[in-house]
């Protein structure tokens, strides 16, 4: 790699719209960088950083897409760059930079469950991806191990990073049996000439440019987004009766899911709040009827932040088939004894992959009731029981109850922090399953919609071991513990094109390998590029799913 300004790399950060979230997670940030830039110092290269720390706001990340770019008006293009992370961030705040930026890139996180660095590369790592930019990416515990230090040393030497893909294997160049491959592509021609309307309340959540499908590519799917407004849900919300918001409640009371409501509406989960989430999702299920929509997704972070609680209750109970009953205003029943699948934080990727899965599993006999996680962090675990690295998946509410052990019995709702939203609002929390899952991620890159996808297994850890993983991340929020079959920590972050992961379950081991091959077919009919990742058995005959 050619060397800049006297052997020069220039560092910079892209942190979160928030003020408190920025305030918060900076010391970490700072740690982070300063083992960085030490790793960096003794290949003989000097880090610059590219913008200062702020007194006023107490924070040194770059919080809003014009700051970023008029830091990168002052940016050597040609110079090497890090974008290192150790806290989720707003990828639109430093992509419009990088667009233009043609020396080497680098995306950089801590390996850390507690400041979610890597799930705010990987987000960013989708949106370069998306926009074509070339980059290479590193994560690391300390930047002192040999897999970071080697790949640091490989990219100071020739701007790129290599890695191991082989566990990724084409859908296009496999052979699965013609049982599968014909009952996935008559659901998909079923699917494409019926036509999906995907609600979308407001597009471009927290800067997630890779969560947004274009249409020209969308609509080759045979899905078509409705563009609906939140401040639309808002007013639909203000009329929901109380009467109607109790119902909600008692049903999920009686269902035996557990509120740990206080009295402080800055700090803690209140009777009220919870309420107002009930309104939420009623109005959410009327606009959907109102527009015949298949499936929705509320942004909620920019906008409803400022406006009303939480949308993660709601977001958990709509993709639940088992779900609280709801009625239009004159008394019609919508969507009944159905999920009413919802892409969180508006990831249109994930809400295309969310319908199909849905109602692919239900033709297959299955219950299809799915989600996305966030790849929040990992850890090799051995027991009796357990051996392999074990994900950490978790995302702020949407998971189904019907997910989780003992379903609602064994749900909660905790206020959600504070730091992202300051109105509160609860969460669906609880702690997945034991069994086996089929995973997949839906992605754009080189103006084409693809889809990697693969099999894993949720396992169950001690009490003791789940609540560690717990508080060393957001103890608020829904858990899943996860083995991805064939596929390392590395693999996986190097190919992972977002920080999103959807899952569903399957019946057996056996089945997930089927239901997996079955998807890739409808989806290669519907005109995504397949990718099979890790050990689906692609070979084995039709049996009961």
């Amino acid at each position: 790699m050619r060397q800049g300004k006297q052997g020069e790399i220039l560092l910079v950060s892209s942190g979160d719209l928030r003020l408190s979230a920025n305030q918060n997670c900076w010391p970490a940030q700072l740690e982070m960088e300063q083992k960085l830039t030490k790793a960096i110092e003794q290949f003989g290269w000097k880090v610059k950083r590219a913008h200062p720390y702020n007194s006023t706001k107490k924070h040194g990340f770059i919080d809003s897409q014009r700051m970023g770019m008029d830091i990168f008006r002052n940016i050597d293009p040609e110079q090497p760059l890090i974008v290192a992370e150790s806290v989720w961030q707003y990828s639109h705040h430093v992509l419009a930079g990088l667009t233009t930026h043609r020396g080497p890139i680098l995306t950089i996180a801590n390996w850390s469950g507690q400041w979610p660095g890597l799930v705010g590369m990987l987000n960013l790592n989708g949106c370069l991806t998306k926009a074509a930019i070339p980059y290479s990416t590193l994560w690391s515990e300390d930047f002192t191990d040999d897999f970071f230090t080697e790949g640091l040393q490989e990219w100071l030497s020739t701007g790129k990073v290599s890695y191991d893909q082989s566990h990724v294997k084409s859908f296009a160049l496999s052979k699965i049996p013609t049982s599968d491959d014909k009952i996935g592509r008559t659901f998909a021609r079923n699917l494409k000439a019926r036509k999906v309307i995907m609600g979308v309340f407001d597009e471009g959540c927290m800067g997630m440019y890779n969560a947004i499908i274009p249409d020209e590519l969308l609509h080759k799917t045979g899905f078509f987004k409705e563009r609906l407004s939140q401040s639309a849900l808002y007013a639909s919300m203000l009329q929901v009766t109380n009467v109607e918001a109790e119902s909600v409640l008692e049903w999920l009371l009686q269902k035996g899911m557990t509120f740990n409501w206080g009295t402080d509406e800055e700090t803690e989960l209140t009777k009220r709040q919870t309420l107002e989430q009930c309104k939420m999702y009623i109005a959410a299920v009327r606009i959907a009827d109102e527009f015949s929509c298949d499936t929705i997704g509320i942004q909620y972070q920019q906008g409803l932040k400022d406006l009303t609680v939480a949308s993660d209750l709601v977001e958990g109970l709509l993709n639940n088939e088992d779900r609280p009953p709801v009625f239009s205003i004159d008394g019609k029943a919508l969507y009944p004894k159905r999920a009413l699948p919802h892409f969180n934080e508006v990831d249109e990727c994930a809400g295309l992959d969310a319908l199909v899965t849905y109602n692919l599993w239900k033709e297959l006999g299955m219950t299809g009731e799915n989600t996305l996680h966030d790849i929040r962090w990992g850890e090799y675990y051995k027991n009796e029981e357990v051996d392999g690295f074990v994900w950490l998946f978790l995302i702020s509410g949407a998971a189904p109850a019907a997910h989780f052990i003992n379903g609602y019995a064994g749900a909660s709702s905790d206020r959600q922090p504070a730091m992202y939203f300051r109105l509160g609002g609860g969460s669906l929390k609880g702690i997945s399953k034991p069994g086996f899952i089929v995973w997949s991620r839906v992605y754009i890159m080189d103006n084409e919609i693809h889809c990697d996808l693969g099999v894993g297994e949720v396992v169950a850890l001690p009490e003791d071991e789940t609540k560690r993983r717990w508080d060393g991340t957001t103890p608020e929020w829904p858990i899943m513990h996860a083995i991805l079959k064939g596929v390392s920590r590395d693999q996986l972050m190097a190919r992972h094109k977002a920080n999103h992961i959807q899952v569903v379950y399957t019946n057996y081991e056996a089945g997930a390998h089927e239901a997996c091959r079955i998807k890739a077919a409808a989806l290669d009919e519907l005109g995504l590029k397949v990718h099979f990742c890790g050990d689906v058995n692609l070979n084995k005959k039709r049996n009961s799913i």
